[in-house]
């Protein structure tokens, strides 16, 4: 089983390597490597949600997933996404902002001889408004996890709270809001407030479009029931259609962070493509199917939990990224650490649950 999911990968993984190696020898080979690692490592928050997703599509749009949205994560977000913020932001026709990328300045300087800036800090510079929109969708992602009530919950003493004035209509929009003005105020400087207010509002309405589009398709669609205590209706259609949609932008605003920050490593486009694309983008998906065909999120009851703090945590890091620079690794770390510890929770609940079973009743004779 594990052979055959990972396999694909794995086998990937290789061609992108020597690929790299005949691009920029061994050193093209060493970045290409670095990159796919961290991509996977700072990715398993978005794998756990992704199979979350998935488990309620069926199966033929699981494949169209796991298939053309993979191909659109691969090359739209880790190759294509690079250039046309470029291309936009530096005013420039798609060429140029391929040249750019093909031929930084000399010494890594940020500028050219011209004047002209590189290519890497053009994308720097657009960070702000990047981290503004993939902040915002993820905030709201994770409100409208923690503020609706559950039967089960992780991290009780604060879950429970949280579902309780989760009761006031439109609460993750009005938090979400004012996590915005916030941000635009005292975060982004004063000559992207408007630019930075406007990318979180397209954020908060591409969550509430695509989230609200889906949820109304699956309501309208069949439900069937599925045998054991959980009832799950597995979305066709529009439904998944608007879940495919969903996925996507979810795996884009994962990915900003990313992308910009294989910038530190190298600002060749073609290895950030290699590494973050054929190597951690294939990774991720072989996770995702793992942890859908294997059951996992149901065996482990709390994962689900810690990768929506995970998203939260990776939500005020995107928006303190407004203005400060976070390493990449803390934001990897945060998110191991949220589902480390929510795996290890579920261990132990399964263990006190087996414990239970195995205990003999005692009865009177």
């Amino acid at each position: 089983m594990i052979a055959r999911i990972f396999g694909l990968s794995a086998g990937i993984s290789v061609v992108a390597l020597v690929i790299a190696y005949l691009y920029l020898g061994w050193t093209g080979l060493a970045l290409c490597a670095i990159l796919g690692v961290l991509e996977v490592s700072l990715s398993f928050d978005n794998a756990v949600i992704n199979a979350t997703i998935l488990e309620r599509m069926s199966a033929f749009w699981q494949r169209m997933f796991l298939t053309v949205g993979v191909l659109i994560a691969v090359f739209g977000m880790r190759l294509l996404f690079p250039l046309m913020i470029v291309w936009i932001t530096g005013g420039l026709n798609p060429a140029e902002a391929l040249r750019l990328a093909t031929n930084p300045p000399p010494d890594g300087q940020a500028y050219f001889a011209d004047g002209q800036p590189s290519y890497e800090t053009i994308l720097t510079e657009a960070h702000p408004q990047i981290a503004a929109f993939g902040g915002m969708f993820l905030l709201l992602l994770f409100l409208n996890f923690v503020l609706t009530e559950r039967e089960r919950t992780w991290l009780t003493w604060l879950e429970r709270p949280l579902a309780k004035i989760g009761k006031l209509d439109q609460l993750p929009v009005v938090l979400a809001s004012v996590a915005l003005v916030l941000c635009a105020e005292f975060l982004a400087a004063d000559d992207i407030r408007a630019t930075v207010l406007i990318a979180g509002i397209l954020g908060m309405v591409t969550y509430i479009t695509v989230d609200g589009l889906s949820s109304l398709f699956m309501s309208d669609g069949p439900e069937h029931d599925e045998p054991g205590p959980t009832r799950a209706t597995k979305a066709t259609g529009k439904a998944a259609f608007f879940l495919f949609l969903y996925l996507e932008v979810l795996d884009a605003s994962f990915s900003f962070d990313g992308v910009i920050g294989a910038f530190a490593i190298t600002s060749d486009p073609i290895i950030i493509a290699l590494g973050l694309g054929f190597i951690g983008a294939m990774f991720v998906r072989s996770i995702t199917i793992y942890l859908v065909r294997q059951g996992t999120l149901g065996e482990y009851r709390y994962l689900e939990h810690g990768a929506h703090w995970a998203i939260g945590a990776l939500a005020v890091i995107l928006l303190l990224g407004v203005k400060y620079h976070i390493d990449e690794v803390v934001t990897g770390l945060v998110g191991v650490a949220f589902i480390g510890a929510s795996l290890a929770s579920s261990i132990r609940a399964n263990r006190r649950d087996s414990r239970r079973s195995d205990t003999p009743s005692s009865v009177n004779a």
